[in-house]
């Protein structure tokens, strides 16, 4: 494989982690603004899930060779970062 092809696929891969990352900020917030609390088991139960669920995708794409582990780890924080964010600024209505 061409060296253009590899991080054609890198960096596929890092965007499709980023757009679930993406989508699980927004379930998140569509969640907090019309379902339920930070608090409610429920909330705590998707977020683990989603969370959980990201972390596999990332070692599955690490594993692969198609991410490097600091960039999975940095991925999951900055979307533990925005969800605190987004808790936060919810608390705060």
């Amino acid at each position: 494989m061409s060296v253009e092809i590899k991080i054609g696929k890198r960096e596929k891969a890092y965007e499709l982690l980023q757009a679930d990352a993406q989508k699980i900020l927004k379930l998140i917030g569509v969640q907090m603004d019309n379902l339920t609390m930070p608090q409610c088991p429920l909330y705590e139960e998707v977020l683990d899930t989603q969370m959980f669920g990201l972390s596999r995708e990332i070692d599955f794409a690490v594993r692969l060779g198609l991410v490097r582990a600091d960039e999975g780890r940095e991925l999951l924080s900055s979307l533990e970062r925005q969800v605190s964010a987004l808790h936060e600024a919810s608390t705060q209505k």
